[in-house]
Formats: structure tokens, sequence, C-alpha cells
């Protein structure tokens, strides 16, 4: 008789396990970074989060004699499913022992639940879409993740593929250094300037004097430019303004561009400080006062995390991404800043890999993307 129970997670005392688990499974593990608390109560549907207004999620839990040993949440978002006519379900949250039986019962569950809804496919981990936290990290385990990016064991691969999921796609970190300038490929900066000359760009950072108003200009450039990327789901118009409430306090000015031509935001670029090592010393909690030492003296943050680079159909593969990159360098070497990843990368944006390999940046850190035939285990 197997010792594992799963449980369809629905009174408080099981969220309060399922939340808590990583606590314990990263014990002593000095590259495991907490999640902000209060951000993952909303994406695991704990407390209201706008992506739920339509998106479903039912949460499991493992349980090897009474005492939580795992965890994975089942999604439906129709955003995706409607655009891309298909059925697919996704697998995010997952946790877990070295344990191919706790494993095997959670992914069990989940998948019952997606084809008691219809679905065909599962797809993860996607924590809850590729608007958010997503892929597993199968590369790269010697250092901490940067602001929010995924951190796991090793042994969380074979796991899931031992469940019946193969891979989908990888996505990658690059790695830079501002000693690396001086090794900078010429002919990208005839692309740039032969692009700003083209296009007649205008060029400016993000305007604090309408702080708001430009976040969500930046978010909707990020939806109208992603309509062709693998995978991707647009946030709905609730999203992005939540999103952009909660960026308010976290986005520098200095560390964001904006191209314009004939006065219409036709691509934006933004940097994330890397505020992990913060919230590690918050343990993820911004209240009482963890807000206040997250947001203390932001240029004493060593590192940033180039989240997107953004640019609309029309104007894409004319090299106004390098356009921004270039507007956004001398800022970020003014505000203080020594290195930066840009993250992440996915395997199939052959332009975006070759021009970061083009300008030296190194690859640091690699996640993979999962799929599966429901009914295969």
């Amino acid at each position: 008789m197997s010792e594992i129970e799963v449980q369809a997670v629905a009174t408080r005392r099981q969220k309060k396990q399922f939340f808590h688990l990583p606590w314990r499974l990263y014990q002593g593990d000095p590259n495991w970074v907490p999640p902000l608390r209060q951000t993952q109560l909303e994406l695991l549907n704990f407390k209201p989060h706008p992506f739920y207004e339509e998106a479903k999620i039912q949460t499991f839990l493992a349980l090897r004699r009474g005492e939580p040993c795992g965890r994975v949440a089942a999604i439906i978002n129709p955003a995706h499913n409607d655009r891309a006519k298909d059925k697919l379900g996704f697998f995010g949250f997952f946790e877990s022992e070295d344990d191919p039986q706790a494993a095997s019962a959670l992914f069990a569950a989940a998948r019952q639940w997606l084809a008691d809804r219809g679905m065909t496919a599962i797809r993860g981990p996607i924590n809850p879409s590729l608007n958010y936290e997503c892929g597993l990290l199968i590369d790269g385990f010697d250092s901490p993740p940067t602001f929010m990016m995924t951190y796991n064991p090793p042994f969380y691969a074979r796991l899931i593929e031992g469940c019946g999921f193969s891979k989908s796609q990888d996505l990658y970190a690059y790695w830079g250094h501002v000693n690396m300038l001086q090794e900078l490929d010429k002919k990208l900066q005839f692309i740039i300037d032969e692009a700003k000359r083209r296009f007649h760009v205008e060029l400016r950072n993000l305007d604090r004097s309408r702080f708001e108003e430009d976040v969500r200009m930046f978010l909707d450039i990020y939806n109208r430019s992603l309509v062709g990327t693998w995978g991707f789901a647009p946030m709905s118009e609730r999203e992005i303004e939540h999103a952009s409430a909660g960026l308010r306090h976290l986005i520098v000015p200095e560390l964001t561009a904006a191209a314009e031509v004939d006065g219409k935001m036709v691509g934006a670029v933004f940097g994330l400080l890397d505020y992990n090592p913060r919230i590690k010393q918050i343990d993820g909690r911004l209240f009482p006062f963890g807000f206040l030492r997250l947001l203390w003296n932001k240029r004493a943050i060593p590192r940033v995390r180039l989240v997107s680079t953004n640019v609309v159909p029309e104007y894409q593969k004319w090299g106004l991404g390098l356009v921004l990159l270039n507007k956004l360098l001398p800022d970020a070497l003014a505000y203080g800043l020594q290195e930066a990843e840009f993250s992440w990368v996915l395997e199939s944006n052959h332009l975006s890999k070759a021009t970061l390999e083009r300008g030296g940046a190194k690859l640091v850190k690699s996640w993979r993307i999962y799929d599966s035939v429901i009914g295969d285990r």
C-alpha cells in the first residue's frame, strides 16, 4: 500500500502546508532565494490576482505518513488556449523531496484534474504563465538566481522526466560585464546608427512625471511585441494594471529606455535591479519593515537583470533592439552598475541569442520547459 497520499488543497491548513514546504526543502541551500510572500500568495490564488479572473488553478499536496513531501499546481489559462487554438494545461509551483513515488502521484493528480476539464496535454513548469516565473533550472546550479528567475535542485529534472515529460523549449540567461565593452563587434554600432537614421528614432528614459502611464505603455509594448513568440499569451488589462502598480517601486527610470517614431512608442527595454540578495535577507517578508530594506539605497545593488527588450512587430528585425540597449548602456554605467544578466532568452529566439553572443555575453544558466500528452502515464 502506497505511503503517499495526494490531497487537493482546499483548507487553510493545507494552503499553509503547501506555501511553506519550500522553506523546509531548501533549508541550508545557499543558492535558494525565498519568494516575496505576498506575490507568491497571489500567484497561487491564495489571495486575489487578476490572472485568475479567467484562469483556473488547483494545487495539490503530497503527504507521506501525514507529512508534506511534495506539491504541484494544475493550471488552465484560457488566454493561451484561445490564442493557440489548443487544449493545453499547465503545471507549476512544483517542489518535492527526491522521491519518484511522490512526484508520480502529484503529476497523476494534476493530469487527472486537467483531463476532467478537457485538456489533452500538459506543459510546465509555468508559475502560472510565461509572463511570470517559469522553467526548470537544468544548468547553472552554482549561483543564486537573479530577481524573478527560478531555482531548484538538479534532481528535479530526473523526477519530471520520470513522469513522462520531454523537452519542449529551453530558456537561457546570458551574463555581461563592463569589461567586455571594448570587445564589442564594430558592426553592431553600424546597425545601431543605420536604424536610428532610417526611422528618425527618438530615445528617452521612463518619465518620472508620468510614471504609471509610461509603465503601462511599456507593458503594452511587451504584449504587442510578443504575439509571434512561442508559448506567449498576452496579459489582460487588469493584469497590466496590477503589474504596473507592483513595478512602480522596483523600476529605476535610469535603467529603462523607450524608442519613439513619429511620437509613438514602438520599443522599450527595462532592467530590474537584482533584489534577490535583499529578498533573502528579509526572508520574503515585505511587512512590517521588509520593503524599506528592499528598496533602501538601490544604488548599492551591483547587478541588473535585463528583463525584456521589446519592439512592436512592424519595426522588428531592423536593429531597434540594439538601439534601445545602446541608449540604456551609458545610463547603466553612470548609475554605477558593473554587470548584467540578460534573461530569459528563448532557445528558438535565434536573433537575440546571436546578438548577445556577438556582443560577448556569456551563457551562464539554462532552464527547460517540458510537455507531455495527458494519458501518457
